[in-house]
């Protein structure tokens, strides 16, 4: 039993021999074979006409045989495919706790707004006189992520984060080559706890990367930034919060210094959600930042995407914003589509993702300026009540200190039980919540980094903080065993997943049909 009194994994597990069914299937919990072991490839649910006689313009190379799809009737079509959404998890199923991910609550009114038809519907060849509205609703959107961000420029096209610090950086090259310095500067800096894709980032563009260390107290110190600045340096990558989920102290002072320098400040903005409405990252010397639509704004992330990563740029680099871009004509709008001046060019054939825009959009309007800093307040105010919540049992590789709106531990608190944090994250499938992000940031051993946005109730921050504790505490009574079993009421239970990662099956090979 748990400390409230409730039966916890290990006093409810079955045993192992007595845990299979003639279907396979666990109660509710019901086994989904793959749609070609599930359908016939004789029948299908619609009735189809034998085509006319016609003349193959495919030059030999028809198909030979028959080409195998499953056939199944709608009945049998609709059951597969609402058991597979059944096994996903997902933010309207409960709480989903991984760090840096920021995975909120999408309101449905932001649906009901993308799902217009003048949103919806819309074609990016239109004649722009039928659209707009939508463009019109693009340069709203981008007043107020300059407004908000204290920046001079925004390219709206990036398509999510990743793309938009390539766009970040190629407008500070374009910006280098302005100065006639592409020759000499030819370094980035970014610190050790960066996101992996800043310097990927870097390096496409034709960047080397030199890395700054990261302080005992999880920050970057601006002397260790000038210690590294130089005239070969050509920007800093920094994130902020950083992915410790700690506010970078001295980010005016690296600013600073790094404009002293000849160079560029880059903000990776995946982060914005702790910062929305309390302060704005143009006053704090900022160049250019990405803005994870898909995160900071609610829209759906992951497999409901696809994301959104427009760029704000500085006064220095808006006249190197990429096209295309909306400009306003007396009442008309309209797309600026060729490159002039010192833009560096076109980066995508379109101008971003409209449903995500429209998100964005509604979820600022809906909220208001006092809503959003509310937002970013309850999602600091979540992690640090989660921090507190775990402080005495787990560990923390920065001290009991506040944090910003993820908090981080790693896994001293496991030394000596033979249980890594992998162990942790398993045992928590089985309780019904998806881990929270593991090992990330790479500068903290084990790491474990939680961050609970500000969806979450004060009930669901309890349960979770419940339910860590009373892992911990089967921990301390050596109740260690089963984790290493862990997740054992999931459908496929505890995975071999190096060798799954090593040995990958990559083909599909078919079985004794489960259905005649």
């Amino acid at each position: 039993m748990n400390n409230q009194g409730r039966p916890t994994a290990t006093d409810t597990a079955p045993p192992r021999a007595a845990k299979k069914t003639f279907t396979t299937n666990r109660a509710l919990q019901l086994e989904e074979p793959l749609i070609f072991e599930h359908g016939r490839p004789d029948v299908t649910g619609v009735d189809l006409d034998e085509p006319e006689t016609f003349a193959s313009r495919l030059g030999g190379l028809e198909r030979e045989e028959t080409i195998g799809l499953p056939g199944l009737s709608e009945p049998e079509a609709l059951r597969h495919y609402v058991r597979l959404s059944q096994k996903n998890y997902s933010i309207d199923a409960g709480i989903y706790p991984l760090g840096s991910c920021t995975m909120k609550h999408n309101p449905r009114i932001n649906e009901a707004m993308a799902r217009l038809p003048g949103f919806a519907d819309i074609h990016p060849l239109q004649p722009q006189s039928t659209v707009q509205g939508a463009l019109e609703l693009i340069d709203t959107l981008a007043h107020w992520l300059m407004e908000m961000t204290g920046t001079h420029a925004v390219a709206m096209p990036p398509k999510a984060g990743a793309h938009g610090e390539l766009c970040g950086l190629m407008a500070i090259r374009a910006a280098i080559d302005a100065r006639g310095e592409a020759s000499t500067r030819k370094i980035v800096l970014a610190p050790d706890s960066a996101h992996g894709t800043n310097p990927a980032t870097a390096a496409m563009v034709g960047f080397s990367v030199r890395s700054i260390p990261a302080g005992a107290d999880g920050v970057v110190a601006v002397e260790s930034v000038r210690a590294a600045l130089g005239p070969d340096v050509a920007a800093i990558m920094l994130t902020n919060p950083n992915t410790c989920g700690l506010f970078e102290r001295d980010i005016v002072q690296i600013a600073e210094a790094v404009r002293e320098a000849g160079g560029y400040f880059y903000c990776d903005g995946a982060n914005f959600n702790a910062l929305m409405g309390k302060a704005r990252p143009g006053d704090l010397g900022v160049d250019a930042m990405h803005i994870n639509l898909h995160k900071t704004f609610s829209t759906p992330h992951g497999g409901g995407g696809p994301g959104a990563g427009p760029v704000v740029l500085s006064e220095r680099l808006a006249p190197f914003a990429p096209v295309p871009f909306v400009v306003r004509n007396n009442d008309a709008y309209a797309l600026r589509e060729q490159a002039s001046g010192q833009s560096f060019g076109r980066m995508t054939a379109f101008h971003g993702q409209m449903g995500m825009f429209v998100r964005a959009l509604s979820f600022m309007l809906s909220h208001g300026s006092d809503g959003l800093r509310q937002a970013s307040e309850d999602a600091v105010l979540n992690a640090n009540y989660i921090r507190a919540g775990l402080a005495d049992i787990l560990s923390s590789p920065f001290g009991d200190r506040p944090c910003m709106h993820e908090v981080l531990f790693d896994d001293k608190w496991l030394d000596g039980t033979g249980l890594t944090m992998l162990d942790i994250a398993k045992a928590l499938i089985d309780e019904g919540f998806h881990p929270m992000t593991m090992y990330f940031p790479l500068v903290v051993h084990g790491a474990m980094l939680i961050e609970p946005t500000e969806s979450e109730s004060l009930a669901s921050l309890n349960l979770f903080i419940a339910t860590v504790r009373d892992v911990a505490f089967r921990i301390q009574r050596g109740e260690t065993e089963a984790f290493h079993a862990a997740p054992i009421f999931a459908p496929r239970q505890r995975l071999d997943e190096t060798r799954a990662a090593r040995n990958p099956v990559l083909r599909w090979t078919a079985r004794k049909p489960i259905r005649g």
